[in-house]
């Protein structure tokens, strides 16, 4: 296994509550064996291990204890391996991943960052005009009273799309309940993160109430059994690479479709590779709800040419054999 060091600029720094992200830093893992086979770990502070900390799992890797690694190491690994393994049975990664029907496209929601509402609609408006099936909306940086304004705007301009909102924690329990009340009437699939990730019962709280709740950090802090014992979540947000790869990512997928929770798989705006293998997860889920996948154009520059396009709100799912089309990649060090 050859473990190799890359880093790809943003078009534009990402901001989050730990800084801006100006690149995406990690490692290409590549195999020989049974076939060649090239994994990402892309590893992004807040949700997975350190670079640094990645990369000594990598190098001491042991291939047979795969459960060992870190999140985003594992990643790398096994993607390398299932893509390996995939090529070596010449079907691509969805069919190695137990899908038995042929998938030609994956559904991907629009998002849209907190922006003023003529902003917002104009966001919103484009996304629907090219084909958006859901679009998500960023909250919680202004008062409650004014994001529902901000959303009923959005919801007389859009009066079908899938109207999808993420307060990534920022709201408390009082918030969060005006919120969710207010709300409601406008016919809001779901908000992913309304508290913090701490809070399961809180998030159990809002159940019921007309909006939908998923989660997103609450999965990765406390797992998926509490999130089941608490009854916290109506929709689950999966990382593959925060997940520990897609084989993982899958499994959580069907145990939360039979806990009556639904999947919706994203990315950590990762390279190619990676990229690639979110869409064939998705694949694997059956009728899955558009997915976070449309992240590509967020990278300046990449390993090859985008393997999964978003064309009219869809992502076509590479068919040839493996996670997608590879040469050797150049040098990104």
């Amino acid at each position: 296994m050859n473990v190799d060091y890359f880093s790809l600029p943003l078009r534009e720094p990402l901001t989050t509550a730990r800084g801006d992200i100006t690149d995406r830093s990690g490692f290409l893992v590549t195999v020989d064996e049974p076939a060649p086979g090239i994994g990402e770990a892309t590893p992004l502070s807040g949700w997975t291990e350190s670079l640094n900390e990645c990369e000594t799992a990598l190098r001491d890797a042991d291939l047979a204890d795969l459960d060992a690694l870190p999140p985003a190491a594992r990643h790398g690994v096994s993607l390398a391996l299932l893509d390996a393994q995939s090529r070596a049975d010449g079907v691509p990664l969805y069919r190695h991943l137990g899908a038995t029907d042929r998938v030609d496209s994956v559904p991907v929601n629009a998002t849209v960052g907190d922006a003023d509402t003529d902003t917002t609609v104009d966001a919103v408006e484009t996304a629907v005009a090219d084909g958006c099936p859901a679009v998500k909306l960023k909250v919680g940086a202004r008062s409650v009273a004014e994001d529902i304004d901000r959303v009923a705007t959005v919801r007389g301009a859009v009066p079908d799309v899938e109207l999808r909102l993420d307060a990534n924690g920022a709201w408390n329990e009082s918030e969060a309940e005006r919120a969710i009340e207010g709300l409601a009437e406008y016919d809001v699939a779901y908000v992913e993160q309304p508290l913090a990730a701490s809070d399961l019962e809180g998030h159990a709280d809002l159940r019921g109430r007309g909006v939908g709740i998923a989660l997103d950090e609450g999965l990765y802090e406390h797992g998926l059994d509490a999130v089941f014992t608490a009854g916290a979540a109506d929709v689950l947000v999966l990382k593959p690479m925060a997940m520990g790869g897609p084989d993982v990512t899958l499994e959580t997928a069907v145990l939360a479709r039979g806990a009556g929770i639904e999947p919706v798989v994203t990315t950590t705006i990762d390279g190619a590779f990676a990229r690639a293998a979110a869409v064939h997860v998705a694949a694997a889920i059956p009728g899955v709800r558009a997915c976070g996948l449309a992240t590509g154009d967020r990278l300046a520059a990449d390993f090859v040419d985008d393997p999964v396009p978003v064309r009219r709100g869809r992502i076509e799912v590479p068919q040839k054999e493996g996670n997608t089309p590879h040469a050797s990649p150049p040098d990104y060090a």
